[in-house]
């Protein structure tokens, strides 16, 4: 009957622990840019009015593009008055209206007209755009998966220094796989803000995507041999 060596290192099996490292460097999947629709106007329901058109015509210019854009989302909104700089008579003197949209495109292609055409729109401001990686993106699977054959060859390479070998895994802990591409980048690419339409189309932005760095960690611990010291 063969025995099973124990979890903890003794003289006949001792253990051996190693951390495992990997990091990738693979192009980005997605480009996330905000939107934010803005309206000002004296009379409150005119303001209300003027921001919706522009609302509409932004998710309606968003949605021409189809698949390329995989996620488009509203945020905040806001309709607020201004009082006169006196403020005790409680009169206003201009409303301020914003809604903010989220944007997410998949089609880098299309990401630098699209960007252009929103920002050509009257009182929108665009910021990003800012590259990332999808949740299930197959690069974190592969990050991990070098991560443990790094441990693996790294246990090897200190049991094979002592003329043994590894007996058994007792041990795999997972320090995290995960995208390091900072979400909000202190100068974004492609930032723009425009106050009124353009009397031409504006030429599209040629925006080159940003490379995404992928880490992953693992800590194992490994019986082996007895050495021959």
């Amino acid at each position: 009957m063969t025995q099973t060596p124990p979890p903890h290192g003794t003289p006949e099996h001792p253990r051996v622990a190693v951390r495992g490292d990997a990091r990738l460097d693979i192009d980005p999947e997605t480009a996330r840019i905000t939107i934010t629709v803005t309206a000002r106007g004296k009379d409150r329901r005119h303001t209300l009015d003027d921001l919706t058109r522009r609302n509409h015509h932004v998710l309606e210019l968003a949605r021409s593009y189809g698949q390329a854009v995989e996620k488009l989302e509203t945020g905040a909104f806001s309709l607020t008055p201004e009082l006169t700089p006196s403020g005790r008579s409680e009169k206003i003197r201009a409303h301020h209206g914003r809604v903010h949209i989220t944007a997410v495109l998949n089609d880098f292609t299309a990401l630098g007209e699209f960007t252009t055409r929103i920002a050509d729109l009257e009182m929108t401001r665009v910021n990003g755009p800012w590259w990332g990686l999808r949740p299930d993106s197959p690069a974190h699977a592969e990050a991990r998966r070098r991560a443990v054959h790094a441990a693996v060859q790294r246990a090897r390479e200190y049991a094979a220094a002592l003329d043994a070998h590894l007996v058994a895994l007792v041990e795999l802990a997972d320090l995290g796989a995960e995208n390091t591409a900072p979400p909000t980048p202190a100068a974004p690419r492609g930032r723009a803000a425009f106050g009124g339409a353009p009397a031409e189309p504006a030429p599209a932005l040629d925006l080159e995507p940003q490379r995404q760095t992928v880490y992953a960690q693992v800590n194992a611990r490994f019986i082996m041999s007895p050495p021959k010291l």
